[in-house]
């Protein structure tokens, strides 16, 4: 487990995911990936922004584009 305080590189944040930093440097263009902090030249992530983007990346489904959650789907009805 990550302590709260500790700030990880990209390269550290890529091997924790499983991606590789390249796929990071791309998620920080286009906003696709966790928060991170940018402090001069160095980005760092935290635990908690982290845990946050992968709570983001949860489905249940192939067909869950994740927009929706289980309270707001509206279940269709056969009048």
């Amino acid at each position: 487990m990550i302590d709260e305080r500790t700030l990880l590189n990209t390269e550290q944040t890529a091997q924790r995911l499983g991606l590789s930093p390249r796929t990071l440097e791309r998620y920080r263009v286009t906003g696709e990936g966790p928060e991170y902090l940018k402090m001069g030249h160095a980005v760092r992530y935290t635990a908690s922004a982290l845990k946050r983007w992968l709570k983001g990346c949860t489905r249940r489904s192939t067909s869950d584009d994740g927009r929706a959650t289980k309270k707001t789907r509206k279940r269709k009805r056969d009048d």
